[in-house]
This record gives structure tokens, sequence and C-alpha cells, in this order.
């Protein structure tokens, strides 16, 4: 049995939820943000309460990692740090553009069976932050940068179905129309989307070190990408 404290703050979403066995307990969202500091410590508070109340031991923390804002990821991997310390759980780090692909795969049936998935995190501009993942949530192109214009993802629109979703997607789809292409609204990277990659993890009993671990910020992403460019 395990009982896993979620937490995500990577955009100006701030939820966090309360798992057991796959089980949703408790969960709570703020869409109006970015009030991450205020919001993810009250809903931590309650989440602990819940599970204490009800004579449930805590087993792990799960923290999405980023991609995202560097506010908000400091903000969530802090709280998530100090409940491993007071608790004594382990961590565990999800990747937020896997994360995203959760929502989609849960409740839209229309996708289909060969589609890629590309979730996306706004930049700047054009620029999106973006992964490739098949339905499997295999990794089919690692995240990075992508400045996007109609070619920016030809190869995979050529070979099927191709989902872009994200607080990045929607200023694509102007720019993006191939006839491949589909677009989802409103899918954000969510507390209680984390369970199935949190259970997955603890069965693979893959865990991050607590005083070590450190978020994937968006400036920190960018002087990667421009490092492999020099």
């Amino acid at each position: 049995m395990s009982c896993i404290l979620h937490i995500e703050t990577s955009t100006k979403v701030c939820s966090v939820a309360l798992s057991q066995d796959a089980s949703l307990l408790y969960h709570r969202e703020d869409m109006e943000g970015p009030s991450h500091a205020v919001s993810c410590g009250v809903f931590v508070d309650e989440a602990l309460s819940f599970a204490e109340s009800h004579a449930i031991p805590l087993d792990a923390v799960a923290v999405s990692q980023g991609p995202g804002s560097y506010t908000g990821l400091r903000i969530g991997v802090s709280m998530a740090k100090g409940v491993c310390y007071g608790r004594n759980v382990p961590l565990i780090a999800i990747p937020t553009l896997q994360l995203l692909c959760v929502s989609p795969l849960l409740y839209h049936e229309e996708i289909e069976e060969n589609a890629l998935l590309i979730p996306m995190i706004d930049a700047r501009r054009m620029e999106v932050y973006a992964a490739v993942y098949d339905r499997s949530l295999k990794e089919v192109r690692p995240t990075q940068a992508d400045i996007v214009d109609a070619d920016t993802y030809q190869e995979y629109l050529e070979k099927g179905p191709v989902w872009f979703f994200g607080n990045g997607a929607l200023k694509c789809k102007e720019c993006i129309q191939h006839p491949n292409a589909r677009f989802l609204p409103d899918i954000h990277p969510l507390a209680r989307h984390m369970m199935p990659l949190a259970e997955r993890a603890v069965a693979l009993g893959k865990y991050e070190d607590v005083a070590y671990f450190e978020p994937y910020y968006l400036k920190e992403f960018v002087a990667t990408q421009s490092k492999k460019l020099l």
C-alpha cells in the first residue's frame, strides 16, 4: 500500500492531491494564480491533515519537476522537500511534459492509437518547450526549446495524427495547418493526474536524493540549449 502526496506548481495553476493505491483521497486546485506561495501551503496542510485524521501514513511525496516557471517550481519543490524531511519519506520527481499527457490519455477517447502527443509549455513569442510521446508515454523526442513555425513538427505530422496541448499549444494553432494536426484546449498539469506516474515510480523504486534534487527551471533549460548551439 502507498499513500502519496502530489504537488504541482509548474505553471500558473497550483494543485495538490493525496492518493492511496491509485485512489484519489483529496485534491485542491487554484486556477486563478499565480498565488502558489499562499495556496500551496494551505493545500498541503489540508492534505496532510486528511491523512492524519484517517490514520493513513504518508509513504512518499511526488512533485512536478519542470520545465516550468522558476518561482512556481521553487515553491513546489521547497514544499515537497520540507515534507520529505519532516516525515522522513522519499521524493518522486515527475516530468511536467509527461504529466501533461495524462489528461488527454484518460479523458479523450478520440485520440487515435497511432497518434503522437506533443505537450507544450509556453515560453515567449513563438517559442515553446515541448517533447514528443507516443500513447504508451514512451519518449519519441526529449524536451527541447522549439521556435514554432509550419515546419517545426513536419517529420511527425507526416507519419500520422499529432495532438498538441498545454499552455503553449493554442498560440501555435494558426501556423501549424497540417491536416494531421489536432489541438486540445484547457489541458493543464494537475496534481491529481500525477497518480499513475508516481505509482509507477514507487513500483520501480525510482526516488530522488532529497538534499540535491533541483527542478528543471526554464531559464536553466535555455542556458543548456544555448551551450549546445555554441
